[in-house]
């Protein structure tokens, strides 16, 4: 299965990159970065999806707190936005490639000429060597950052980009070890492999999102689940473990697997 991935798209979740402090993690960036090019060096093309624009602006500018205000969090997330760019820019630099900038909102998935360039951008972008680094457009985005539309931490937006770009792999990075059973005397197990989305598997999750994040496990099994459809496999796993990616494409057993439907 994973042995014959060509294709990848790797979401890195908020709480991923950016320390409890608020101050975004450069260690963990950089040992990611250096699994991402190492993916690439295999012959394998790799697109990212980066969170933490919001939570690294409120690093830089001081905020104690995530703030509700839209303004507040569209400043956040533009002067967040350029700091992370930086960052990818210089560490994949170090690394011998070159980096993308795309930012997309829920409404150009709903505009064919848009969305073609999009797809257009990306697959350019790939077969020179590119690394797309694709976010949300926080700076502009209304429903997407606040309101129920969220795309939960960019989880839906990277099932949209797996779709566009025909990935066959996705790769969820969170900070948990993958989903979680809990079994009656208390105590928790991991599930290694999920084979479709239903409400037995979405009553698996619990809890919630982080205040840096508008996403949980609920959101990444509903993004699995729609990419399952377009029949293209997505790990679940936790991206604070160092070379995680590493494992995932040498197919060691980390994480949740939920296979591609039919499979």
């Amino acid at each position: 299965m994973i042995a014959d991935v060509r294709r990848v798209v790797v979401k890195i979740g908020s709480r991923v990159l950016i320390q409890k402090t608020g101050r975004p993690d450069v260690r963990r960036i950089r040992e990611l970065v250096a699994d991402l090019a190492r993916i690439r060096r295999s012959g394998r093309e790799v697109a990212v999806v980066t969170s933490g624009a919001i939570g690294a602006g409120m690093e830089a500018l001081g905020m104690k707190e995530r703030p509700t205000a839209l303004p507040d969090l569209q400043m956040a997330a533009a002067v967040g936005q350029c700091r992370l760019m930086s960052r990818y820019a210089e560490l994949f630099g170090k690394q011998g490639f070159k980096v993308g900038q795309i930012l997309l909102t829920h409404s150009d998935f709903q505009h064919k000429i848009r969305l073609t360039n999009a797809r257009r951008t990306m697959e350019t972008l790939m077969r020179n060597r590119v690394i797309p680094i694709i976010n949300e457009n926080d700076a502009v985005a209304d429903e997407e950052i606040r309101a129920d539309l969220a795309l939960g931490d960019n989880d839906f937006l990277a099932s949209l980009v797996v779709k566009l770009i025909r990935a066959d792999l996705m790769v969820l990075l969170t900070t948990v070890d993958g989903l979680r059973e809990h079994l009656p005397d208390g105590r928790t197990r991991r599930v290694r492999y999920v084979e479709t989305i239903n409400e037995k598997a979405l009553g698996l999750v619990k809890g919630g999102a982080s205040p840096l994040s508008k996403g949980g496990m609920q959101s990444k099994l509903k993004a699995a689940g729609n990419v399952a459809e377009a029949g293209c496999m997505t790990v679940i796993a936790n991206g604070r473990e160092t070379g995680v990616l590493t494992q995932i494409m040498a197919g060691t057993d980390v994480g949740t697997v939920v296979l591609a439907s039919g499979v």
